[in-house]
């Protein structure tokens, strides 16, 4: 059964590809997840995949990025640039020490900013105007909604120098007052639920993970939350910390690209599974431009572990060239990252080398591991080897590590 014109029509209008050198094969690492428990793996696996094959000689690697990328928030973008000219007036407003012209701008400006997180990277001018905006109110007599306005600032960015020369002397002893006082001690968490899972999440511009997650002890004020995932529009909010715990849960939006490979999932999955795939494999391979796959399957258990099969494909034909299969029990130590890099390492060696199409389990992440693997190096394709030099001597013990008999 081929995937339906429509489908691929709706891909290829979507993705466009840089030829890579003839003389190498563009790889990528396709995640499916079966279940919701498994869908917030897939990216952090992805990762993890590339990690590996960019250890390797002749493959050009196409993450998710590449493939389907992340849809900008083009509202967000406007708000954006309507900020940063709102910021530019203020400022000329503010130095001339003209500052109820300044608060009525910088007002409008930071709500032009709280509308822009998801086009906004880091801090920026949105640090400054809430320092302007600080010092304006001050200078006007409202100190209380001045020392709002600090911790606001102190929320976004902790380490935040003033410009000595363009604030008063006042302002910069009520932002140390602030930063020593009771409310500056207060944290708050935020707990990130996104629809689908999976989804990287940013807070003032610091990767902090992989939905779900909860951020802890956070000062409160004011602070910029981001998450993004591959094949969705990025979404942004500013939150508000307070002592207590604050839930984001934003429902993603795919772009029309991903609805469809994402209809091609189920097929795909059930391809990966046999001893050679079918006419699902081909439509992606030419759709996406690729040559070769890792097909990461993922799937949730009812003891609470993970089960990741990992099969290494010719895409265009479709053939199984290895596969390996292993049950890791949670990551709490990072050994997941470790675990499935060595399956990839040993699907490619096994499936460009010969002969590994042996399928194995095991919820041991050291199963079949001597100890001394490590001390020998795993061939990655040659970029490992490439470094190791050979070396001219009469010495018989040159190049002999001593653990080649066990």
């Amino acid at each position: 059964m081929r995937a339906s014109p429509a489908l691929l029509c709706a891909l290829v209008a979507n993705f466009a590809f840089a030829a890579p050198p003839p003389s190498e094969k563009r790889i990528a690492a396709l995640v499916i997840p079966l279940d919701k428990g498994a869908e917030a793996q897939t990216l952090k696996l992805e990762n993890f995949v590339d990690e590996a094959l960019n250890e390797y000689q002749g493959f050009t690697v196409k993450t998710s990025d590449d493939l389907f990328g992340v849809l900008p928030d083009e509202d967000a973008a406007a708000s954006l640039k309507r900020a940063q000219t709102g910021f530019a007036e203020s400022k000329i407003d503010f130095d001339n020490r003209q500052y109820e012209p300044a608060e009525r701008k910088l007002r409008a400006t930071l709500k032009e900013f709280d509308k822009a997180v998801a086009a906004m990277k880091n801090c920026g001018n949105l640090c400054e105007a809430w320092a302007m905006y600080g010092a304006v109110l001050q200078a006007r007599g409202d100190v209380e909604e001045a020392k709002l306005a600090v911790l606001n600032l102190l929320a976004l960015a902790p380490a935040y120098e003033i410009d000595r020369k363009k604030f008063p002397q006042d302002f910069l002893s009520l932002k140390a007052q602030v930063a020593t006082s009771r409310n500056a001690q207060l944290r708050g968490n935020i707990a990130v639920k996104t629809k689908p899972a999976g989804a990287r999440v940013f807070l003032n511009g610091e990767f902090q993970g992989f939905s779900p997650i909860t951020l802890q002890t956070l000062p409160i004020g004011k602070t910029m939350l981001r998450v993004d995932k591959p094949g969705f529009r990025q979404v942004g909010t500013m939150v508000e910390v307070t002592p207590d715990e604050t839930e984001f849960s934003p429902e993603l939006v795919a772009s029309s690209g991903f609805k469809a490979f994402d209809a091609l999932m189920d097929r795909l999955s059930a391809e990966a599974v046999k001893d050679k795939g079918g006419s699902t494999m081909g439509s992606v391979a030419k759709t996406l431009g690729l040559d070769r796959g890792i097909i990461t399957i993922v799937k949730e258990l009812e003891s609470g572990g993970t089960e990741v099969t990992i099969g290494y494909f010719d895409l265009k034909s479709g053939k199984r060239l290895a596969i390996k299969r292993a049950t890791m029990q949670g990551d709490e130590f990072g050994q997941m990252k470790s675990e499935v890099q060595r399956m990839v390492t040993w699907v490619i060696n096994n499936g460009d080398g010969g002969g590994g199409d042996k399928v194995t389990r095991s919820s041991d992440p050291l199963d079949n591991r001597g100890g001394t693997e490590d001390w020998n190096s795993e061939d990655r394709g040659g970029r490992t080897q490439q470094r190791d030099k050979k070396k001219k001597g009469n010495d018989p013990l040159d190049g002999v590590n001593g653990t080649e008999d066990w």
